[in-house]
């Protein structure tokens, strides 16, 4: 025997939304906690947002944030959006050389 102790340790790593909130009309934000426990212990935690829109896919997204999105994101809001999105393009096509030429403040 070499006189080493040997320990058996169990690492998870738990990812879950535990922060959703609507952001009127076109916004639904996603705060993941990330956390790594050690025999039960959280040893330590990091977190990551996400936005989804009415045109994001929220297949892959937990039970609950694709219930909120069903909710809030209607047709009629999934129009509003499409809509603001043309005319945010138009805008930027229309604009875009003077929106890059616009100095701005040291």
């Amino acid at each position: 025997m070499s006189g080493r102790t040997y320990y058996k340790i169990m690492i998870e790593k738990k990812s879950y939304c535990d922060k959703a909130e609507y952001i009127p009309p076109f916004a639904i934000q996603c705060r993941t906690r990330v956390a790594f426990v050690e025999d039960g212990v959280e040893q330590s935690a990091s977190f990551h947002r996400m936005v989804l829109h009415p045109d994001s896919d929220t297949s892959g997204c937990e039970p609950n944030i694709q219930a909120m999105a069903a909710a809030v994101f209607t047709d009629e809001v999934k129009q509003q959006w499409a809509d603001k999105q043309a005319a945010d393009a138009a805008a930027l096509a229309t604009d875009g050389a003077s929106i890059a030429e616009t100095p701005t403040e040291a």
